[in-house]
């Protein structure tokens, strides 16, 4: 039998979630003349595009959005690829952007490469936030807290070529 997928959001909230995130970050960063957006690929690169989209329209600030990619299975330094210099972070600040954050694993170890190049300040920016954290890792900017059980599923569709959605099944 199939699971059930229950939408949690659709398009209209995702973007609302987008726009009020992006003000968020720039209420915390006005002084700033450059924000730099890095997306954990794939849903979090199409979410921090979503996000610079939002924050040109709203600040003056340069507003520079890059990639990273990391096995979010088996995260580990080895496994960090990234589509940029790492040293071009030094002394900028620097948001960290996923889709979800569950356990706070992936978010930890795409930290590590980072701190190495001394950002002023590093923050995180989630669609969804579940909860369920085993690492001490907090996100500054979160459309959706939820609080689920942990053999529950968070699915992102954003940047494909369907409908954006977010569904719990």
């Amino acid at each position: 039998m199939a699971e059930k997928k229950s939408k949690i959001l659709d398009k209209i909230q995702i973007a609302q979630k987008i726009d009020r995130m992006a003000y968020q970050i720039i209420e915390n960063n006005f002084d700033e003349k450059e924000l730099i957006l890095i997306g954990l690929r794939v849903q979090g690169f199409f979410l921090a595009e979503r996000l610079k989209k939002v924050l040109d329209k709203i600040t003056k600030a340069k507003v520079l959005v890059y990639a990273m990619e990391l096995d979010k299975e088996s995260p580990n330094e080895a496994s960090i690829k990234f589509d940029f210099d790492v040293k071009c972070l030094e002394n900028k600040v620097v948001v960290l952007v996923d889709d979800v954050a569950n356990s706070g694993k992936v978010l930890t170890y795409s930290l590590i490469p980072l701190l190495k190049v001394f950002p002023k300040k590093i923050q995180a920016a989630v669609l969804v936030d579940r909860k369920h954290k085993s690492f001490p890792v907090t996100t500054d900017y979160v459309g959706l807290s939820l609080a689920t059980t942990m053999q529950k599923h968070i699915t992102v569709e954003i940047g494909g070529k369907g409908e954006d959605a977010v569904y719990l099944s």
